[in-house]
């Protein structure tokens, strides 16, 4: 479908136009004309399906044919490098309609804080935030909404996974009854539909089915103990030119300890999570996106709307819970139909979410054993039923259910049972 269908505003055309959007993806093709006509609207749709234009594009449409003095859109996002790509979003889709925006985010009081004051006091027509630096300026009573018309919740499953449930509801209670609400979620769990019920009136809903990761990434998956893992990321990448890769870990503290250890093993890269300050935080991300180290090393802070091209791997140094978090990881490769290469590291505790994703895509994945060939030590077997029962690690607890393999390949049954080893996945990595 093409934009013009739409009968959208001449200068939001214009703008369309400029960005070089060709055709409407499936999630803008429903939920476009559904904001026009001014309905709530639940959405669910994964990472890089266009779900940002969905929403930006009416909503511009409407600020093109109104005059607003005071802010007429706020988004809500759960995080500050999100917060700036839709801002800059719509700075280039603005300029044709003349809208103004700005992005709500940070922490300690600075420069930012008083810029931020100043466009909350004055009114801009889009707001983008961050829930809990919003309500530290709520709370000191200078910000107004009541003209607000449009509510947007962005990565709205991520902003619940983040504990912002509390927050979003506060700043419900400064803004108008009255008002157009959409909800955009990457998941559709039962508490996004909890939610929905109590802020939402009468939605119209669309879901998209999780779509399975291109044929163009290249989907490795390794048997491997947590000591292992960076050696055997080494030896994968020895013959890789140019590199381009994310390496994302679901916990924060083992970021540093994994950028130190890249280092040693003779590899640049930087480290970004909720912890890191926000300056270092836009500058680790700007250099890594002009190529001035070679492996960002993540948590699931990047693993979705952060839009990172030409990306050649994406590591996951430990399997996501959620098979659909993972598609969001491997999905920042491969884009604008290059080639990448998708590297899952699999230790004992981590199988049963490799079931998970195996589930998802309705076959069983390839599970590679190399590091006894290359002299790392044995692999760990996989048997996920043996270690079901077995949780996630807290970091520095130690590597959980290591076990030993007789020497057969990984995925075949042994006749002994492995014994089990302690060991300290911070040590190497």
């Amino acid at each position: 479908m093409n934009f013009n269908e739409f009968e959208l505003h001449e200068d939001v055309l214009n703008a369309v136009d400029s960005m070089n959007y060709q055709q409407a993806t499936p999630i803008q093709e429903q939920a476009i004309p559904s904001i026009l006509s001014g309905k709530d609207l639940l959405a669910c749709a994964q990472t890089g399906t266009g779900k940002t234009a969905a929403y930006l594009i009416p909503i511009l449409d409407k600020v093109a044919h109104e005059t607003n003095e005071q802010t007429g859109a706020l988004i809500l996002v759960p995080t500050r490098e999100l917060a700036v790509q839709i801002d800059q979003q719509i700075q280039g889709l603005g300029y044709f309609v003349g809208a103004t925006s700005i992005a709500v985010y940070g922490g300690n009081k600075g420069p930012e804080w008083d810029q931020q004051k100043k466009a909350l006091t004055q009114g801009a027509d889009i707001i983008i935030a961050t829930p809990g630096r919003l309500i530290a300026h709520l709370q000191l009573g200078y910000v107004s909404f009541a003209h607000l018309k449009h509510l947007v919740l962005d990565e709205a499953d991520r902003m619940l996974d983040m504990g912002f449930l509390s927050d979003i509801l506060k700043i419900m209670s400064f803004l108008p009854a009255k008002r157009q609400t959409l909800m955009f979620s990457a998941t559709m769990p039962s508490k996004i539909g909890e939610l929905a019920k109590r802020i939402l009136h009468n939605p119209e809903e669309i879901r998209l089915a999780v779509s399975r990761p291109v044929d163009r990434i290249d989907q490795q998956f390794y048997m491997a103990k947590d000591e292992q893992k960076l050696p055997l990321l080494i030896h994968l990448l020895s013959e890789v030119q140019n590199t381009s890769m994310v390496l994302f870990t679901s916990r924060k503290s083992t970021v540093e300890p994994i950028v130190r250890s890249l280092r040693k093993l003779g590899l640049r890269a930087q480290g970004i999570s909720s912890d890191s300050e926000q300056a270092d935080r836009e500058i680790v991300l700007r250099d890594f996106k002009n190529r001035t180290f070679p492996v960002l090393v993540a948590t699931d802070v990047l693993s979705r709307g952060i839009d990172i091209d030409n990306l050649s791997h994406v590591v996951n140094y430990d399997v996501p819970r959620d098979p659909e978090d993972y598609v969001h990881r491997i999905g920042r490769t491969a884009r604008a139909e290059s080639k990448g290469t998708a590297i899952t590291f699999i230790n004992e505790a981590d199988q049963k979410y490799v079931l998970k994703i195996e589930r998802l895509f309705e076959k069983e994945v390839e599970k590679r054993s190399i590091t006894q060939d290359l002299g790392l030590g044995e692999p760990p077997v996989f048997e996920p039923k043996r270690f079901r029962t077995t949780g996630r690690r807290k970091p520095g607890s130690g590597n959980a259910g290591s076990n030993k393999p007789t020497g057969k390949v990984a995925g075949r049954k042994n006749r002994r049972k492995p014994k089990r080893e302690q060991t300290n996945p911070t040590t190497q990595a």
